[in-house]
């Protein structure tokens, strides 16, 4: 029976790998009639994947060298299971990239024919990356399983799926936030020119940094939540129900995968019917499906369906906290709406209303997570835990598919801004982008929900490996782990944020310099020099993700190896409290920032041009290190220190 179970866990990872080829397909086949869409949209994908093959050429000498440590100090099953995993998060974030960049421009001049063709084309590249990531992570860890058949020795693929997606996070959300604040500062609130309009020369660098950071980037994070949550439960099932715990995790993400499948048609929208509903409707229906088959599964594989309510507690708590994250960062709310009416009083009461609508928003997302921990563990234990991650990130394919739509949407519009396409298109492109900004912040919420959970779990796993039953609190060495966890997250995100300042004021200055230098580019006549833009952004990129991503694989080996495995309980667990607050709290601040000045534009409070909108884009572009740099990053880092103390356990005992 078990076998069979396997086997249709792997038939479900090639049907989602089959109908992200399909998809693919249809939209390659779309023609583009307009020559300066389809210009554009070959430059940006041009500037999206020359810098995926750099920072990927960075990347692989990381795996190897990594993967021979493992030889070494743990074994031949690390060192596989680690390159694997790292292979297979880096195929995730490079199919993402390559459909993103094929859809952004087929997603603009489908606007010319209406919302729904635009829609269809936008959520048909988003979904050629939410079903390639869990075709790819559902068939990799089938694989190494195959190999070695004990999911201890498999723990380091969820290891180098997160070191990979560290890097990926952290050097594309630098990326794309260097290019973004440079554009807006000089160009809108300087220059006074409109977003995405072709004399500003850091707009091709803005746009390629959405593919980098929000396509690859997002794709890498959620992989590595996605297989981490897994593992974690593969692990600790192998100790509470033998091969069918094991198997049961491995199941439910299969029949996530079908749930996916079934809820991508229920995407549709009339013209005159309302986007963002269309999209909540597949997933809604994704979440429907996935939680009727939990049930008749738990109930087939167990004969009781006590571990279905840990299940469903993880699948619940996914959505709600989606919904608290729109709440909180959409337009259509009084969150934001109060963040955009504090600009009349200038950028400083922007900054203050935003950073007081982060910090709100950390309240019930805490109290949902606490919620599903209590409720699953009450179920079924330390085994509940994890397959409430799983529960929630169970959906992943559709919700990184209704993620990955924002920034191809934004593309899209920045497209249609510099072909000069009619009024109407940019309106709905506009529209399509301001659901993005939602998705994508709901998307992180998930992102960093799940990612809670799946660090509990990766922990519970690290701590029965060292037979750590307690967290001693008396202990002075736990104490001190505990403090450096803490601080770890602020550090890190300290170092990211400092990291865009950085790149940040190279390509204001560039931007400045070709304002002033190059003749006729206000006018339209001159054309400006892109490329040092992209240069820009990608030396700092490839340049500031190196010690960040060290940080967080060096901080475990360097406390435990030190001061212990109890010190290092103490570091994961304060590094886990400290991290989803900070996460939660810069990515809903950012995203707040980011829609209040949209609710600007749309012509609320003044509109454009008016010193409202100069103090919404100074507050958006703090945000934009908040919420597409440090704080989605934050989630990975908590996951990869648990990862990298359950893969080394065995050095610290």
């Amino acid at each position: 029976m078990v076998f069979l179970l396997l086997l249709l866990v792997g038939v479900t990872g090639i049907a989602a790998l089959a109908y992200a080829f399909i998809t693919y397909s249809r939209i390659d086949m779309f023609r583009v009639e307009n020559e300066r869409v389809a210009e554009l949209s070959e430059i940006i994908h041009k500037g999206a994947m020359a810098f995926l093959y750099r920072e990927y050429k960075w990347l692989l000498p990381f795996l190897l060298v990594v993967g021979a440590a493992l030889w070494i100090w743990i074994g031949g099953a690390a060192c596989f299971s680690f390159i694997v995993g790292g292979l297979c998060s880096a195929a995730a974030g490079y199919a993402g990239m390559v459909v993103a960049t094929r859809s952004n421009g087929r997603t603009a001049f489908a606007a010319t024919r209406g919302m729904n063709e635009a829609l269809t084309m936008a959520f048909r590249g988003g979904a050629v990356m939410g079903m390639s990531v869990v075709g790819i992570g559902v068939l990799g860890i089938l694989v190494c399983y195959a190999f070695f058949e004990d999911p201890n020795l498999i723990t380091s693929f969820g290891m180098g799926a997160s070191s990979i997606a560290l890097f990926a996070r952290v050097g594309g959300g630098i990326y794309t936030k260097a290019a973004d604040v440079g554009a807006d500062l000089v160009g809108k609130v300087e220059a006074g020119i409109p977003e995405d309009d072709p004399r500003n020369p850091a707009v091709i660098a803005d746009n390629v940094g959405d593919n980098v950071g929000d396509i690859a980037g997002m794709g890498a994070d959620l992989f590595e939540s996605y297989v981490n949550s897994i593992i974690a439960a593969m692990a600790i099932g192998l100790t509470a129900y033998g091969v069918m715990g094991v198997t049961y995790p491995l199941v439910l993400a299969g029949l996530g995968v079908v749930a996916a499948l079934v809820g991508t048609f229920f995407v549709k929208v009339n013209d005159d019917g309302d986007a963002a509903a269309a999209l909540r409707k597949g997933t809604f229906v994704t979440g429907g499906v996935m939680i009727a088959g939990a049930f008749l599964l738990t109930v087939a594989m167990f004969r009781e369906f006590a571990l279905f309510w840990s299940v469903l507690s993880g699948v619940a708590v996914g959505v709600l906290i989606g919904f608290v994250t729109e709440l909180y960062t959409s337009g259509d709310f009084a969150a934001v709406k109060h963040v955009a009416e504090s600009s009349k009083t200038g950028s400083a009461t922007v900054i203050l209303s935003g950073m007081a609508v982060g910090m709100k928003s950390t309240v019930m997302p805490v109290v949902l997570i606490c919620a599903a921990t209590l409720i699953s563990y009450y179920f079924s234990g330390l085994y509940g835990i994890a397959c409430a991650a799983v529960g929630m990130l169970s959906i992943t394919g559709m919700a990184l598919s209704v993620d990955a739509y924002g920034p191809i949407a934004d593309n899209a519009g920045g497209i249609a801004q510099m072909s000069k396409l009619p009024g109407e298109v940019r309106a709905i492109t506009d529209k399509l982008d301001a659901i993005g900004n939602t998705t994508a912040a709901m998307g992180k919420g998930l992102a960093i929900g799940s990612a809670a959970l799946t660090a509990l779990a990766l922990f519970a796993a690290y701590a029965h490996a060292v037979k750590l039953s307690v967290i001693d609190l008396n202990n002075p060495k736990v104490m001190t782990g505990l403090f450096l966890g803490g601080m770890l997250p602020f550090l890190f995100s300290s170092m990211s944020i400092q990291a865009v300042s950085r790149a940040a004021e190279a390509m204001i200055d560039e931007v400045r310099r070709q304002f002033k230098e190059i003749p006729g580019i206000m006018e339209g006549t001159g054309r400006p020099e892109y490329e040092k833009c992209v240069d820009i952004s990608t030396a700092a990129a490839l340049k500031e993700m190196v010690i960040p991503g060290l940080l967080a694989v060096l901080s475990p080996v360097v406390v435990g190896v030190f001061l212990g495995p109890e010190a290092l309980g103490g570091l994961l667990g304060g590094s886990i409290v400290t991290g989803v607050m900070l996460a939660l709290f810069m990515s809903n601040s950012g995203g707040a920032w980011d829609n209040a000045k949209k609710y600007i534009e749309e012509g609320n409070f003044g509109g454009k041009g008016t010193p409202e909108h100069a103090a919404a884009v100074v507050g958006d572009t703090v945000g934009d290190p908040f919420k597409d740099t440090a704080g989605p990053s934050l989630n990975i880092l908590i996951k990869l220190m648990s990862v990298v103390a359950l893969v080394l356990a065995p050095l610290f005992i």
